[in-house]
């Protein structure tokens, strides 16, 4: 009897030929698992395609409202921006694929599953460590790491195979796409000084298109996770999706990296991240709000340690969760509504408010209404000084 393993399929031209491949080169009877996370793909002409191509069976997964509730929301309480810029939109999912992975590899009682990453991408770690972490005794196949396929020969071997694909040579882009982003690379944008074409961009507007006049956007956070736009109650996942669409007509979310990959190369990689952005933006704005200084601090460090661990594929790790329980704890407060602008690319916070904002406007003012004792400052200087001045006498003062 032949071994079944799972395969992680989105459709496209890698996976597609991975099918027949693992059945008629490794001897295995595919199962192929979509696990959909936002890409709006059709069910039914994915399960034509996998088992055209030679799978057993065919799980469709509607995951969402999971992603963006237990993977999304998560990031953004984590202001989690890998390099300060990229909002981990693909990395974010491919721990939640392994988890749906394994519970179809429980379920079919396969003995190993399998991914299309190559072997100079990110997303083959991220994948088999996820794998590791939840499941170490199932077996991780990499046929497009082991066999080393190009596009073109992905190409060459679908038409030999009468394996039915949507990719051709006029199409050059790598894409993947999710609630959370858009990633885009390949073609012209393999070239670091070539200016990204208008034609890679789907979700922001670019400057002649984008919306002529700003737009105010409100967004309302309980515990430091979205709940509302403009006053209307949503899911998270129709949360993002409608932040999405309102940034992305003004072009808020485009990012251009020189990323450094964890195989240690780097890549220029070209995101559109309009919901993300947004919201991370409000959300840091929020924090600061309704949080004290040294949290803040030490929080900044922290959200960019997390950051790192979901780049590299610790999702399922000690740490992870150690980080998640901290920001847990700091988000109790992070309550409240941002107002925000967004015009021509750009999106600034206007406005905010919180019953656990910290700003006292008796102790802030500068007029009458001043309630702030002036007097204790000296104080505090004196004894902030102290030390300072210790020192500059013992050493003999600063040249």
């Amino acid at each position: 009897m032949k071994e079944k393993i799972v395969l992680a399929y989105s459709g496209g031209l890698d996976t597609s030929i991975l099918v027949h491949l693992l059945t008629h080169r490794h001897g295995y009877e595919v199962v192929a698992c979509h696990t959909d996370v936002g890409e709006a793909k059709d069910p039914e002409a994915l399960a034509e395609r996998a088992k055209a191509a030679g799978a057993v069976a065919f799980e469709f997964v509607e995951a969402r409202e999971e992603f963006a509730e237990e993977f999304c929301f998560p990031a953004l309480q984590a202001n989690a921006l890998y390099q300060g810029v990229y909002p981990l939109s693909a990395a974010l999912s491919r721990p939640l694929i392994a988890r749906h992975l394994v519970r179809v590899a429980r379920e079919h009682g396969a003995t190993a599953v399998a991914h299309g990453a190559t072997g100079k991408g990110n997303d083959q770690v991220r994948f088999e460590l996820a794998i590791k972490a939840l499941a170490p005794d199932l077996r991780v196949v990499a046929p497009q790491r082991e066999h080393n396929i190009t596009r073109d020969a992905a190409l060459a071997y679908a038409a030999e195979h009468g394996i039915p694909v949507s990719a051709t040579r006029r199409s050059p882009y790598s894409i993947d796409e999710n609630l959370w982003g858009r990633s885009i690379e390949g073609g012209v944008l393999e070239d670091p000084a070539c200016e990204p074409p208008e034609d890679a961009f789907a979700w922001t507007k670019g400057f002649g298109e984008a919306a002529p006049e700003p737009e105010t956007l409100r967004i309302a956070f309980e515990k430091g996770r979205p709940t509302h736009v403009n006053g209307e109650a949503l899911s998270p996942a129709a949360l993002i999706a409608r932040v999405s669409k309102i940034a992305g007509r003004h072009g808020v979310g485009r990012i251009d990296l020189m990323e450094d990959r964890v195989v240690g190369i780097k890549s220029r990689e070209l995101y559109e991240c309009p919901a993300a952005v947004t919201l991370i933006t409000a959300h840091k704005d929020l924090e600061r709000f309704t949080s004290l200084r040294a949290t803040n601090d030490l929080k900044q460090a922290l959200d960019q340690q997390y950051a790192n661990l979901i780049y590299d594929g610790f999702w399922f790790s000690q740490l992870r969760d150690a980080l998640q329980a901290f920001n847990e704890v700091v988000q109790r407060t992070v309550t409240g509504e941002v107002t925000l602008k967004l015009f021509q690319g750009s999106v600034r916070v206007v406005g905010r408010n919180s019953p656990h904002g910290l700003y006292d406007h008796a102790l802030s003012t500068y007029d009458e209404a001043d309630r702030f004792d002036h007097r204790a400052a000296a104080g505090l200087i004196e004894l902030q000084g102290l030390p300072l001045q210790l020192f500059a006498r013992l050493a003999g003062g600063r040249s």
